[in-house]
């Protein structure tokens, strides 16, 4: 899968570790490997935030296990409406900047839309492309038992794939909006089944998107992966939440499940306020903040 796979007499597949109890604990100075995030299975919570630049990217790597270079960044740092206009090169571009400003965090990176589904061959260049310039350990694939084909192709040549079920907003026109998923019997069965499909395909692990709690509390004890929520249950294994939402910089609206954890928003329009007011009557550049001539002798 890549350079950091620990040394064993022989390296067992995604499908021999899927069905066994792993204690897996990295050391300081590595990298976080598939198999590490295999064994967070019923054990300690998988930390997981967004990132889609080097500076954050470094400080955000001593705290989590995984960095997602998420296609929200569409949204977030593009201003798109949707997912649906992010390029594969706009996330080789970001992934290449993570993977810089990380070194302990398993770096993986969304494939956006129409990258994956028109074959299995297609989503392998693409992947391929992918881990091959950005340096990144993983992508992650949004679908249920449609990709799951796709997603065993991948696996089965290389690729770690995370799974992505739900609320999928690469399928916002057709789900009818950004809405909770889950809430009849019959959507319940489906999101079930999406995972069910998508673990047994080679997926080392699930990203389960506004579901509701219950569902995705029985998703995460039926599925062999870890799970990491997101608007689902406190009963996945792990968490995510979108950077720029937990730093309170992204207001154009706040999903229900978000938690800000700061409001850097207010700071930043403060700081340039302040810039704005020094350079308007001249308080900036002072002295000390230009070059000067040096004195003649």
């Amino acid at each position: 899968m890549n350079a950091h796979w620990r040394t064993a007499p022989r390296p067992l597949s995604l499908l021999e570790t899927k069905g066994t109890a792993m204690s897996v604990t990295p050391a300081a100075d590595r990298r976080r490997t598939v198999r590490d995030i295999l064994g967070r299975k019923g054990a300690e919570p998988i930390v997981c935030l967004t990132a889609y630049t080097t500076p954050i990217a470094r400080l955000l790597d001593p705290h989590v296990d995984v960095l997602l270079v998420g296609d929200s960044l569409g949204m977030v740092l593009y201003g798109l409406p949707t997912t649906l206009g992010v390029t594969l090169d706009m996330m080789i571009a970001h992934g290449q900047a993570v993977v810089r400003g990380s070194q302990r965090a398993l770096v993986v990176v969304d494939m956006p839309f129409g990258s994956v589904q028109e074959s299995p061959a297609q989503a392998f260049r693409n992947a391929a492309r992918v881990l091959a310039e950005t340096g990144a350990t993983a992508v992650k694939i949004e679908g249920g038992q449609e990709m799951a084909e796709t997603i065993a192709f991948l696996v089965a040549r290389g690729v770690p794939v995370m799974g992505h079920v739900g609320l999928r907003p690469q399928m916002v026109h057709t789900l009818g909006g950004f809405r909770a998923q889950g809430r009849e019997e019959a959507e319940a069965q489906a999101i079930m089944a999406d995972a069910q499909a998508v673990a047994e395909a080679g997926a080392f692990s699930l990203v389960v998107e506004g579901t509701l709690a219950p569902v995705a509390t029985r998703l995460t004890q039926a599925v062999s992966v870890p799970t990491i929520g997101i608007g689902a249950s406190v009963d996945c294994d792990g968490q995510v939440l979108v950077i720029d939402d937990v730093l309170g910089l992204f207001s154009d609206f706040t999903p229900r499940f978000v938690r800000r954890y700061a409001d850097l928003s207010g700071a930043v329009s403060e700081a340039a306020a302040a810039y704005s007011a020094d350079v308007r009557t001249r308080r900036f550049p002072g002295p000390e903040h230009v070059f000067g001539l040096k004195a003649s002798v």
